[in-house]
């Protein structure tokens, strides 16, 4: 009956509550169901869940937990009110066809880009993974996405792919070749001649294989890298790499180096050892070659080889005749002694070396200078490494590619084909490579295009990645407030040359002028550089190319721009040194113009307000330079400085002067000074501008002092 009469009052309530009664749910359970629960007297097991039962239903569907209260308002419980539907148009626009966006790849706080991989042909993607550090599912969506199909990861790859999927993720590679199964014969070596400027390397040449290039060279110094296949008396051949000997020309001896079996270093007997000599020994122990020594201008009488060896045994080159490895050839290019003795150790050393070099397969090939011509266009000059090198190849050399269209000898002859250690000239390249680039032979020209343009988007990433950590690491300073830019313009007649007088220039910086290369070009000088030239304010230097015609002399005259046309690499440092000093704005600095001893002081007294206190006069004997009445004094005494101020007044003989000369004597007064004494000295001073100084060494390395 309890049970019941609970039953009915929690009714009653949830009536109530349903009404709109304040009410809560505490106040529901408290009144009515508490009461008449905790009245009744349960003894069965059964009854008990009943009431719980009852108790957990009471709970959950009270609907007093839904219900709004008075003081809702004060908590900022208020429902929001409903905002008039407002239907939106729907426009059908049509489907957008858009290109393929390769996924970005997340990267760690590490950059790959300094990272460089060795790929090799038949490399699995999974190999791949590894060396680059990339998911082996984001190596797949690359390859899949350059138009190569895989079935599996662990399916062989060209090295085309290879590098392309290297490049996509931003690391460099490198080639490896491998000559398993392929047909390998000996091979002429290659001879790099090396060493210091006019000590006879071109000369030596000439004599070897009788001809005169040394008397055609501007200045008669070589500025240009050339290959010549010389057949020596014995019946063999070897492939020589002329290389420049002027400081400028360092990059040029660097890739001589890079390309060669053997380096002959070429000393003069009459001068010894000299910088860019011990340059040309760093390049060859870099690139880990053999070194043969010949001392050339043996027959002239300050000759004097025995010290030369001396002193190349101090530089750490091992003789042979000091129990080293280095063979040593006294030679004259003059009188032609000791030629033949310089051929026997070359091929004594190419018979050690055991030169090989597989003949079938794709060939590899190195750039050592690259030209445009007007009439042929693009030109490299490359030497195959190995390989046979064929007419009618799609080539991707550096980041330019091209089918090649003609392979000529050094001689100029057409030639269908190239082997190994084989100088040549290639034809057929949609734009002009850089020297030292690589040949690579790929099967079509689909995927020569997409080398050559993977390889120029990589090249473009590095550079402005070397620009934004230059701009990082340059602070700007107190120092270089006054610094005057030089925008120039090079253009040569080589990508060699190119190089190498962009370099000179640079080497011209200092902390007044910044020589700023804005454009460099191999061919002449066209109307697009004196537009440019006129945009940017910049001067034109031209290296060994033809004087502009009459007209764009003329274009280049109406706005006012320098051109600077050279043939030899001293005149060009020489002149464009000057025109740097005269554009700097010089270090102000302040000099004695002159000096002067106190014999007498005269005082004037007595003065009239209007013209002032009483003042000293000291009277003076001009023992060094000149006195002028606008410039600074300052008074010494015993060596120490005891005033330093404006000059008020020079006379000379009772008359107002601007200037005293040395023995002259004068009168002087300094302003708000009038502490003189017989015997002090006082020196004149003079706020001159200092300008820097252009300074060249014996090598030809040039340089600008401030």
């Amino acid at each position: 009956m309890a049970w019941r009469s609970a039953r009915g009052k929690g009714l009653q309530v949830k009536r109530r509550i349903s009404q709109g009664s304040p009410l809560g749910y505490t106040c529901c359970f408290e009144d009515a169901v508490k009461p008449a629960y905790a009245s009744t007297q349960l003894s069965s097991g059964t009854e008990r869940n009943r009431q719980d039962l009852f108790l957990s239903r009471l709970f959950h569907s009270s609907p007093s937990c839904l219900a709004r209260r008075r003081d809702e308002d004060s908590f900022g419980l208020r429902t929001p009110k409903r905002e008039k539907y407002v239907k939106k148009e729907s426009r059908i626009q049509p489907p957008v066809e858009t290109p393929y966006v390769p996924p970005r790849i997340k990267r760690e706080a590490k950059s790959l880009l300094d990272k460089t991989i060795d790929i090799f042909e038949g490399m699995t993607v999974v190999e791949l993974a590894k060396r680059t550090g990339e998911k082996l599912s984001t190596l797949q969506d690359i390859i899949v996405n350059v138009g190569e199909k895989i079935e599996s990861e662990f399916d062989p790859l060209s090295m085309d792919i290879a590098e392309l999927v290297a490049m996509e993720v931003g690391v460099n590679v490198r080639r490896l070749h491998s000559n398993e199964g392929a047909e390998v014969h000996p091979r002429p070596p290659v001879v790099t001649v090396m060493g210091h400027v006019d000590h006879g390397k071109t000369s030596l040449l000439d004599a070897l294989r009788q001809t005169s290039v040394a008397a055609h060279e501007a200045g008669g110094i070589t500025q240009h890298l050339g290959a010549f296949v010389v057949g020596m008396p014995s019946g063999a051949s070897i492939t020589f790499l002329d290389t420049p000997g002027h400081a400028a020309f360092s990059a040029m001896r660097a890739r001589g180096a890079a390309v060669t079996d053997i380096v002959v270093l070429v000393v003069a007997a009459d001068d010894g050892v000299m910088p860019q000599t011990k340059e040309a020994m760093n390049h060859a122990r870099t690139a880990d070659v053999p070194i043969v020594v010949a001392i050339n201008k043996c027959d002239k009488p300050a000759a004097d080889p025995e010290r030369v060896k001396l002193q190349l045994a101090s530089d750490g080159l091992l003789l042979e005749e000091m129990g080293g490895d280095v063979q040593v050839v006294e030679v004259s290019a003059t009188t032609k002694t000791g030629l033949d003795k310089l051929e026997e150790a070359l091929l004594l050393q190419a018979e050690i070396m055991d030169l090989k070099a597989r003949v079938d397969g794709p060939a590899q090939a190195y750039v050592v200078e690259a030209r445009l011509d007007k009439g042929r266009g693009p030109l490299a000059t490359a030497i195959v490494k190995a390989g046979t090198l064929v007419c009618g190849q799609h080539v991707v050399v550096g980041s330019e590619w091209g089918r090649i269209r003609a392979i000529r000898d050094m001689a100029g002859k057409m030639a269908d084909q190239a082997g190994a250690a084989m100088p040549v000239v290639i034809e057929g390249l949609k734009g002009l490579p850089r020297a030292g680039d690589d040949i690579v032979v790929v099967e079509t020209e689909e995927r020569a295009r997409m080398l050559s343009k993977g390889r120029k988007s990589k090249y473009e990433k590095d550079r402005l990645k070397k620009i934004s950590e230059e701009l990082e690491s340059s602070e700007p300073s107190d120092e270089v407030t006054n610094r005057v830019e030089m925008p120039i313009i090079v253009k040569a007649d080589v990508q060699g040359t190119v190089q190498a007088v962009t370099d000179a220039l640079k080497s011209l910086n200092s902390p007044q002028v910044f020589v700023n290369v804005i454009h460099v070009g191999v061919g002449p000088i066209s109307q697009s550089d004196i537009d440019l030239a006129q945009a940017c304010g910049a001067c034109i230097v031209g290296f060994n190319v033809k004087s502009p015609p009459s007209a764009i002399g003329q274009a280049a005259a109406r706005a006012n721009i320098e051109i600077r046309t050279h043939r030899v690499i001293y005149h060009l440092l020489e002149d464009m040194g000057k025109m740097i000093v005269n554009k700097a704005p010089g270090t102000a600095e302040t000099q004695v113009a002159g000096e002067a001893q106190v014999l007498n002081i005269f005082e004037l007294k007595g003065r009239s307000k209007s013209k002032g206190d009483d003042i000293k006069i000291a009277g003076c004997r001009i023992t060094e330079g000149l006195f002028t009445r606008s410039s600074t004094l300052r008074l010494l005494r015993s060596g120490e400085v005891v005033f330093e101020g404006s000059c008020a007044s020079l006379k000379r003989e009772k008359q107002d002067v601007e200037t005293v000369m040395k023995g002259n004597e004068c009168g002087l007064v300094i302003r708000n000074c009038d502490d003189f004494q017989i015997g002090d000295v006082i020196q004149c001073l003079q706020q001159v501008m200092r300008k820097p100084r252009f300074v060249s060494s014996e090598n030809g390395a040039a340089r600008i002092e401030c």
